[in-house]
């Protein structure tokens, strides 16, 4: 067990560890919430066409998606303190490189590196804190904090990427790199040094990463080009990223040391949590895309006023690591997971009837609803798609988890995007409006399906007590034991006899 697992209170070590991945995660949202509102003043200057300008938000999303597992794996096999410095260090260059491009296709190029940059760094920061809190009370409360402030640096993104933009869109670029000097400077005095992982005798899952990443990236692509490109194109696309998919689960069952090991998803609460997460990821992206562009394009607001408006949602990067553990501890994970994705509900479906003259006031109440929504929803998901799972392969439930993430994130946005074309008829205020209300029924429909699987949750939770997880013994004794919904660690507890996880 790692040096910062000792129990207890978080004393002042911890927390300049907490902070250290909090500034990394903070750092990725903003740098994503950023360029969306630049993306207009970048194309002015590059003078770059609609597809190029697509491309420029669609690399990251194919850089981040498709190499996500594999930077989870990566974290676990060879450090996660190592794995976390050197990407984010990639980072930091790649998001200096963008800043700087004078073309279409050097910017495209620093935003793929930069989501793989993010698709290594982000899981190994999860993983730091997975691994070096203790299971109970003391991670719960961090993941609460580290997810607060992930959602805090969207919403931050949001005002700064228009302030930004008007002083000169490659301070978009340019901010992140500075942001990424303090955060490097602090891990590398902050963050522990591990003892490293003992790889002798095991051999990198060559072909699975390899297999494992074209299908990503091939699925994360057709789905994002589904309302681009034509319908064949786009099926083709899907079709041999899904034959890619199967080919990985063939490799991965018989090799000797997968990249996935396949049995991590027995895991019921995991596989749920994952679910529930990308179809949450798909609503609330879906919902935010259409948001911006009703108040830009049909109302006429300023980027600006549009930052401002959406500046409320944010009130979950206060809520998330003050009113949600307390509600985790008095409900449990189960049931705060689900009150969250209801209130999701409730705010999309506010926001159905939308009028072509709503003001702002007829606006707040599903923004307020949706902020404290994502407050209750996001840490638990993140507490359940990591809770019960061995220390070894806490990277890799983390790079599960963010990949159903960015995976719900493309399908929302290339789900409203179709949906709402197709029911736009012509160009004009009317017709854009009808556009919108058409598309708003995808959000709706995604969180009405997250409530669905995750009341599957609390269902087997009231049919008895759930089954202790048991790890994978590696040179090394240790049990880990689910015995609350908050999840927290019984110890002393006698270890279950016959319950010795199989490789599989």
């Amino acid at each position: 067990m790692s040096a910062l697992s000792a129990p207890g209170g978080l004393g002042a070590r911890k927390w300049g560890v907490l902070l250290v991945l909090c500034g990394a995660i903070f750092l990725e949202g903003i740098d994503v919430a950023m360029l969306n509102v630049a993306l207009p003043s970048i194309r002015a200057d590059l003078g770059l066409s609609t597809g190029e300008l697509q491309w420029v938000m669609s690399a990251y999303v194919l850089g981040y998606g498709g190499f996500m597992l594999l930077g989870g794996r990566a974290a676990d096999l060879f450090g996660r303190r190592r794995m976390f410095v050197l990407w984010l260090t990639v980072f930091l260059l790649f998001s200096g490189l963008g800043g700087l491009a004078t073309d279409g296709w050097t910017l495209i190029v620093a935003r793929f590196v930069t989501g793989v940059a993010a698709a290594f760094m982000t899981p190994a920061g999860l993983s730091v804190i997975t691994t070096g809190f203790a299971e109970g009370p003391e991670r719960n409360k961090a993941l609460l904090v580290y997810s607060g402030t992930a959602a805090g640096g969207f919403t931050t993104g949001l005002v700064a990427g228009g302030l930004l933009t008007a002083v000169g869109w490659r301070w978009v670029f340019f901010t992140p790199v500075l942001v990424s000097l303090l955060v490097l400077a602090a891990a590398l005095v902050l963050l522990p040094r591990s003892v490293r992982p003992d790889r002798s005798g095991k051999r990198v899952d060559a072909a699975g990463a390899l297999t494992v990443t074209a299908a990503l990236v091939l699925i994360v692509l057709g789905i994002e080009r589904a309302s681009h490109a034509g319908v064949a194109v786009s099926a083709a696309t899907l079709l041999a990223g899904l034959g890619l998919l199967a080919a990985f689960v063939v490799i991965e069952r018989r090799a000797a040391e997968p990249l996935v090991r396949l049995g991590i998803l027995r895991n019921g609460s995991l596989v749920r949590a994952n679910l529930s997460a990308m179809l949450f990821a798909a609503g609330f992206f879906g919902f935010q895309f259409l948001v911006v562009l009703y108040l830009q394009e049909l109302r006429g607001w300023t980027t600006l006023q549009t930052s401002l408006a959406m500046l409320v949602v944010g009130i979950d990067a206060v809520l998330s690591p003050t009113l949600t553990p307390r509600l985790v501890r008095r409900f449990g994970n189960a049931r705060v997971i689900l009150g969250g994705l209801l209130l999701a509900v409730l705010a999309y479906g506010l926001f159905l009837p939308l009028g072509a003259d709503w003001g702002y006031a007829a606006m707040f109440p599903s923004l307020t609803v949706l902020g404290l929504a994502f407050s209750l929803a996001y840490g638990p998901l993140t507490i359940a798609a990591t809770e019960g799972v061995a220390e070894e392969e806490q990277g890799l439930a983390g790079g599960l988890l963010y990949t159903a993430f960015q995976f719900g994130a493309a399908v929302g946005l290339s789900a409203v995007t179709a949906v709402s074309a197709a029911a736009t008829r012509a160009d004009t205020p009317s017709a854009l409006l009808d556009g919108y209300r058409a598309g708003l029924l995808v959000p709706f429909a995604a969180a009405v399906a997250a409530v669905a699987v995750s009341g599957l949750g609390l269902r087997s939770r009231r049919g008895g007590a759930p089954r202790p997880l048991p790890e994978r013994s590696r040179g090394r004794s240790r049990t880990t034991r689910a015995e609350s919904p908050a999840g927290a660690r019984r110890r002393g507890a006698p270890a279950c006899a016959g319950r010795e996880r199989s490789r599989r």
